[in-house]
C-alpha cells in the first residue's frame, strides 16, 4: 500500500473586529473565511450577513457634542467603550481574531479583545492587532494580516497595486500650479483636526494641511486656528459620520463668529465628506480617499468621480 496523504488543513476561520481589517481581508481574497464583525464592519455590504459580535456601550444617537461627552464619561470611568459579546465569538470558534491596538474610542481594542477570549479553555485563537498611525503603517498592518493568513504574496501584492494607484495620483497632482491650504476637520464639536495618515494623503493630493503633522495623532483645534490660518478649502469628514450625517452638523460651524467671512466659504469651498467610509479607515480605500482629495484640491485635473456618494460641495443650509 502506498503512503497516506495527509488530508489538507481546513482555512483558517477569521472573525474582524474592525471595519478596516475586515476591509484588507476582503481585499486579499479571504472573504469566504470570515465568520464575524464587528458593527461597525459595513464594506463590502455582503458582509453584512456576518453575526455582529459588537456594540457600543453608549448611545450613538445625538449630536457630535454629546457622542463626545458620552464617550469621554465611559474612559474616565476606566471602562472601555465597547462591548464584546464573549459567547457567540466562542461560539465562532474562530483561528484568527483581528483587533486594533490604535485608539481605544475608534474601535474595539485589544484589551476588549484579550478578556473576551481569556475565559477559553482548550482553544488558541491567534489575535493579530494593527496599530496604523501613518501611511507605512496601513501597508504594515496589510502585509501583518496577510502573514497571519498564510499568505504573504497577496499582501505584497495589494500593497504595491496600492502605492502605484497612489503615485499615478500624486505625479497627476505635481502639475498643479498651486497647493491650497485645507482645513481637514475630523470632528466638528468638540473640534479635532484630521491626524495620522492623513496629512500625507493631503500633500499627496497637492495641497497644504497646517492643522496636523504626518503620524501624530489628530489634534484637537481651536476655532480660532482656522480663522487665523484662513484656509482655502474647508473639508469636513467626521469619524464614523456618512454625508447625511455629517449635513446634520455642519449648522455648528455656521454658527461660529466669522465662517461668512471665511476665504474658503466665500469662494464655495467648502466640502463635506464620508467619514465613516473613507479617510478613517486605514485600509486598501486609503486610494479611494486620496482621490476624494486630489478632486477637490484640484477640480481642473481630477474629474469628479466621487462626487455625490464619497463627497458633496456644502453651500449652507438653506441650500
Amino acid at each position: 500500500m502506498g503512503e497516506s496523504v495527509p488530508a489538507p488543513a481546513k482555512p483558517a476561520k477569521i472573525v474582524s473586529l474592525i471595519a478596516s481589517a475586515t476591509e484588507i481581508v476582503c481585499a486579499l481574497g479571504a472573504r469566504d473565511r470570515l465568520v464575524g464583525r464587528s458593527h461597525e464592519c459595513d464594506y463590502p455590504p455582503d458582509i453584512l450577513e456576518l453575526p455582529q459580535l459588537t456594540e457600543p456601550k453608549f448611545p450613538v444617537e445625538g449630536s457630535s457634542s454629546e457622542i463626545d461627552k458620552r464617550v469621554k464619561a465611559v474612559v474616565e470611568e476606566g471602562l472601555s467603550v465597547y462591548r464584546v459579546d464573549a459567547d457567540a465569538l466562542e461560539s465562532l470558534s474562530p483561528d484568527i481574531i483581528v483587533t486594533q491596538d490604535h485608539c481605544e474610542v475608534c474601535a474595539v481594542s485589544l484589551s476588549d479583545v484579550e478578556d473576551a477570549v481569556c475565559a477559553w479553555s482548550g482553544r488558541n485563537a491567534e489575535i493579530v492587532s494593527l496599530h496604523p498611525g501613518s501611511l507605512a503603517d496601513i501597508w504594515a498592518d496589510i502585509a501583518k494580516v496577510a502573514s497571519a493568513l498564510g499568505d504573504p504574496e497577496a499582501g505584497e501584492t495589494l500593497i504595491a497595486r496600492s502605492m502605484a494607484r497612489m503615485e499615478t495620483i500624486a505625479a497627476e497632482a505635481r502639475k498643479a500650479k498651486s497647493k491650497p491650504s485645507i482645513a481637514m476637520i475630523e470632528w466638528i464639536d468638540p473640534m479635532m483636526g484630521g491626524g495620522n495618515w492623513m496629512p500625507e494623503l493631503v500633500e499627496m493630493a497637492g495641497a497644504t494641511d497646517f492643522l496636523a503633522k504626518p503620524g501624530e495623532p489628530s489634534p484637537w483645534v481651536e476655532w480660532d486656528d482656522i480663522l487665523k490660518e484662513d484656509p482655502d478649502i474647508v473639508f469636513v469628514h467626521p469619524c464614523g459620520f456618512d454625508i447625511p450625517r455629517t449635513l446634520q452638523e455642519m449648522p455648528i460651524l455656521e454658527a461660529k463668529p466669522g465662517w461668512q467671512d471665511l476665504k474658503a466659504v466665500r469662494d464655495g469651498k467648502i466640502f463635506v465628506a464620508d467619514g465613516n467610509q473613507y479617510f478613517n479607515r486605514p485600509g486598501p480605500r486609503v486610494v479611494e480617499s486620496l482621490e476624494i482629495l486630489a478632486e477637490i484640491a484640484h477640480p481642473d485635473l481630477f474629474p469628479p468621480r466621487f462626487e455625490g456618494t464619497g463627497w458633496i460641495r456644502y453651500a449652507g443650509t438653506s441650500s
